[in-house]
C-alpha cells in the first residue's frame, strides 16, 4: 500500500478503538503487532505503551514520542470511522500522532535494512498523556536507562493553525498544570437554630471570593496565568446548616515563581477560614505537568527539519496555557515540541482539541513523518558543522 493508504488505514482503526489513559491495552497490542510484522524490536516497561529501537550508523541516539491515549468524550462526528466506544474518543489527535510515528518507524526500518539509517532511534509510544503522567511513569520505571539519548522530539496537532503551518517557541511553550482542592468541615445544625452551627456555606463563599482575587491582586498583570475554579459544593439538606464544603480547580502558569505565589495565597486563605468562621479548612495540591521547555540548542534541527518538510514556521511570542506531559522528557535530554496545523475550513475541520468534533486530513500525518525524517538528516549535518 502507498503511504496515504497506510496512514488512513492505521489512523482510522485507532480512531474507532480509542482507549483511556492507562487502559490502552488493545492499542498497545495493535502497535506491537505492526512492529512484529516489520521486524522492529521493542520493550514494554509499563502495562501499556511500548518503546521501540533501531540501531543506526553512528553512536548518536535521538528519540521521538507519540502519545496513544484517548479522552472520555462522546464523538459527534458522523463518519464511517466514528469511535465504536461510547463516551471515549480520540478528541486530542493522539490517533494521528501514533500513526505518524508508525509510518516513520516503517521508513527508518527501510533505511536500516539498506544500511543508511544515520542515527540510533528510540520510538516512544507513550501511554497516559491525558491523565496519569505516562512520560514520568516511563522515566521512573527506568525505561530509558539503557539508551544514551541526546535529544527528544515531539509534536501535537493544532486545529487553530492552518495545514502547512507549525507553531514553535524556544524555552517554555506550554504551561505547568497543578490541581488544587479545598476541604471544609464545620458543624451542622437545624436551620431554626442556625447560629449554633458553623456554616461551610458561608466559609465556601469566602474561599471562592478570595481564590477569585488571586489573579487580580497577586500576580503580574503582564503575565498569562489561570487560576480556575472548576467544581464546588456545600451542604447536605435543604433545612440544615452545611457541615461540609469542597472546591477543586486547576492552576496554569509557565512561571514557577507565579505558581508559588498562587499556592502561598491559597494556604493563607485556608488559614483564614478557621479564624473567620470556626470551620476547619485544608487545601491540597496535586502537582501535574511542569512547563514544556524547548531547548534552544535544538532549534536549528527543528527549523531545518520543518523547512525541508515544506512547513511554514510561526514563532509564538507567549506559551500556550494548557499542560503537556512531554515536559517530563527534558529530565532525560534536551527536547523540543512543536504544534502542527491541521485546520481545514473547507472540510469543517476547525473545532478545538478535546472537542467531540475534532477531525483532520490524514495526509498531514505523512507531512509529520517527513518532518521526523528531515530531522535525521538535519541532526547529522548541523551537528557536524
Amino acid at each position: 500500500m502507498n503511504e496515504l493508504e497506510f496512514v488512513t488505514k492505521h489512523r482510522r482503526h485507532l480512531h474507532q478503538h480509542p482507549e483511556l489513559s492507562l487502559h490502552e491495552y488493545e492499542t498497545t497490542t495493535y502497535i506491537a503487532a505492526f512492529l512484529d510484522e516489520i521486524g522492529v524490536s521493542y520493550e514494554r516497561p509499563l502495562d501499556t505503551g511500548l518503546i521501540a529501537y533501531l540501531p543506526g550508523n553512528s553512536e548518536h541516539t535521538i528519540a521521538y514520542r507519540a502519545d496513544i491515549d484517548a479522552l472520555p468524550i462522546n464523538e459527534e462526528n458522523e463518519v464511517e470511522y466514528k469511535s465504536l466506544i461510547d463516551n471515549v474518543m480520540h478528541a486530542c489527535g493522539h490517533d494521528g500522532h501514533t500513526t505518524a510515528l508508525m509510518l516513520f518507524v516503517q521508513r527508518c526500518k527501510d533505511l536500516a535494512d539498506a544500511g543508511t539509517l544515520p542515527q540510533n532511534i528510540v520510538f516512544i509510544f507513550q501511554p497516559a498523556e491525558e491523565t496519569g503522567g505516562g512520560a514520568n511513569r516511563l522515566i521512573r520505571a527506568g525505561a530509558f536507562e539503557k539508551y544514551s539519548i541526546e535529544a527528544i522530539f515531539g509534536i501535537h496537532v493544532m486545529p487553530f493553525e492552518n495545514e502547512g503551518q507549525v507553531v514553535i517557541r524556544d524555552e517554555e511553550i506550554t504551561a505547568s498544570a497543578t490541581e488544587y482542592r479545598f476541604f471544609l468541615n464545620g458543624l451542622s445544625s437545624h436551620v431554626a437554630d442556625k447560629e449554633q452551627g458553623y456554616s461551610c456555606g458561608e466559609a465556601l463563599q469566602h474561599v471562592l471570593s478570595q481564590v477569585g482575587q488571586i489573579q487580580q491582586y497577586h500576580l503580574n498583570g503582564l503575565k498569562r496565568n489561570i487560576v480556575h475554579m472548576g467544581h464546588f459544593k456545600a451542604g447536605e439538606a435543604i433545612n440544615t446548616v452545611p457541615s461540609n464544603g469542597y472546591l477543586e480547580g486547576t492552576i496554569r502558569t509557565y512561571d514557577v515563581k507565579d505558581l508559588e505565589i498562587v499556592k502561598m495565597q491559597m494556604l493563607k486563605i485556608a488559614e483564614s477560614v478557621k479564624l473567620l468562621f470556626n470551620v476547619d479548612c485544608e487545601v491540597k495540591f496535586e502537582e501535574g505537568y511542569p512547563p514544556t521547555y524547548n531547548d534552544v540548542k535544538l532549534r536549528k534541527h527543528v527549523e531545518h527539519g520543518l523547512k525541508d518538510a515544506g512547513f511554514e514556521i510561526i514563532d509564538k511570542p507567549t506559551p500556550y496555557l494548557f499542560g503537556e506531559d512531554f515536559s517530563f522528557y527534558s529530565q532525560l535530554a534536551p527536547s523540543y515540541f512543536v504544534f502542527i496545523g491541521i485546520r481545514d475550513e473547507s472540510k469543517g475541520y476547525v473545532t478545538g482539541l478535546h472537542t467531540s468534533h475534532l477531525n483532520f486530513n490524514e495526509h498531514m500525518l505523512i507531512k509529520i513523518a517527513d518532518y521526523y525524517e528531515q530531522i535525521l538528516t538535519s541532526y547529522s549535518e548541523v551537528r557536524e558543522q
